[in-house]
């Protein structure tokens, strides 16, 4: 992380040990990453619930959902979707789209849910934030515990051999006039994005990090969570994976 601080930088990250608590809530997050690309979401869902077979009103749990965007969707197939997340801010948005078979709530995706679900999606990079490794175990237990008997659950994360190969150390993305000052580098194990920007006269710095997992850690967190790991993709059209090559790591598991 920058240790080099101005006095005036307001740095939320050091005020929490979980940073994502902090960034995700803020409007800045979303507005960095207005451009996501809603199409190749849904084209994702329709391959992923298509390829599950799921069961016509299937309970999904969307976890890690940020504003709702593929709650929204996957409603929309007409399943009965939860969408959680930890920033009360990005549930506040999202329960404004809420209805008898879409609900919203606060949650950490450490713990177990007392409802079980047919399929439970943690999507868009949506894991490995926590300061201890011991977290990341318990987020695939809890994940596995809220699964009804023949229920699924996706992951959806970086290929981070990938990443690493193509990483972009610095850029500067110009959104709604914000100029979104962008560092990125690979320290223990970790990947970095260091991000600087001002807005109405304050200087403001957020750092995401986020465990550089491989296959063969998730396989490993898996064996030990006793999860049994069934099938693995590469993109969000379910091309086979390429170890080097694929943009995404996808797993179905049980």
């Amino acid at each position: 992380m920058l240790n080099s601080q101005k006095p005036e930088t307001q740095n939320l990250e050091a005020k929490t040990q979980n940073w994502f608590a902090s960034w995700f809530d803020t409007p800045y997050y979303h507005i960095l990453y207005k451009e996501r690309n809603d199409h190749e979401a849904q084209i994702f869902m329709d391959n992923i619930t298509h390829y599950l077979n799921l069961p016509e009103n299937a309970k999904v749990l969307d976890l890690a959902c940020g504003k709702g965007r593929h709650s929204i969707y996957l409603n929309q197939l007409g399943y009965e979707v939860v969408g959680a997340d930890l920033s009360e801010n990005s549930i506040a948005e999202a329960n404004k789209s809420q209805n008898e078979t879409l609900k919203f709530q606060v949650h950490d995706m450490r713990e177990t849910f007392d409802d079980k679900f047919d399929a439970i999606f943690n999507l868009f990079t949506s894991f490995g934030y926590f300061e201890n490794d011991e977290d990341n175990l318990t987020t695939l237990k809890a994940m596995k515990e809220s699964l009804t008997e023949y229920g699924f659950a996706v992951i959806d994360f970086m290929n981070v051999n990938q990443v690493i190969n193509n990483l972009v150390p610095e850029e500067v993305k110009t959104v709604e006039n914000i100029d979104f000052h962008i560092k990125r580098y690979l320290s223990e194990g970790h990947i970095y994005k260091e991000i600087d920007f001002e807005d109405q006269g304050q200087k403001f710095h957020y750092t995401e990090k986020v465990k550089a997992l491989a296959l063969q850690d998730f396989e490993a967190m898996m064996e030990e969570a006793g999860i049994y790991l069934l099938d693995i993709f590469g993109d969000y059209k379910l091309k086979r994976f390429h170890k080097t090559e694929s943009e995404r790591l996808i797993m179905i598991f049980k």
